[in-house]
């Protein structure tokens, strides 16, 4: 299976259409969504092509191949313009031997993971920052930010695929690959 991940979009309906451009490209069989779907939140500015009922009107047609966790902006009222669930802290994903614990990275993250068997993956959004941090009982996974990357990162996504995780540009270049 072919994982497509994604994170932070802030309602930015022009890296969001650059985001399902890059999905359809890549041919990938879902759709991960890490949180923080259509609100900019109060601590970061309003993303490039704002318009969260843009963001909704891509998205809900992909309802059937999105797994989506909620994100510390996402909200009820949210939930109810979207036609996929949204509002679920968290996501386990068992790809052959590999189990990733799915969050946005708000109450669980790198430095206060939670529990999970010895050598799993905990893949978090949330800090706009792409990571790949070994820890002696499991991997720190973060794909950065689709519209709002920070500390010079990349607009990106990240695919999941045969247990190598591929961070890639929104033009779909290969910016790092780690393999589990």
């Amino acid at each position: 299976m072919k994982w497509f991940i994604a994170s932070d979009l802030h309602g930015s309906a022009a890296y969001c259409e650059q985001m399902l451009a890059a999905y359809a490209r890549e041919g990938a069989d879902r759709l991960v969504l890490l949180g923080d779907i259509l609100y900019h939140g109060p601590r970061n500015d309003l993303p490039e092509g704002y318009a969260p009922k843009a963001v909704i009107a891509a998205l809900n047609p992909l309802k059937e191949q999105i797994l989506c966790v909620r994100g510390n902006c996402d909200t009820e009222v949210d939930q109810m313009v979207l036609e996929f669930p949204i509002l679920a802290d968290y996501a386990l994903l068992a790809d052959g031997g590999l189990t990733v614990y799915l969050t946005h990275g708000h109450k669980f993250g790198e430095q206060n993971p939670p529990p999970m068997p010895k050598g799993s993956v905990l893949l978090c959004g949330h800090t706009h920052i792409p990571a790949w941090n070994v820890h002696e009982d499991f991997i720190y996974v973060n794909p950065g930010s689709v519209s709002i990357p920070k500390n010079g990162s990349h607009h990106g996504y990240m695919l999941l695929e045969n247990g190598v995780f591929t961070w890639k540009d929104l033009e779909g270049n290969t910016i790092r690959e780690e393999r589990i």
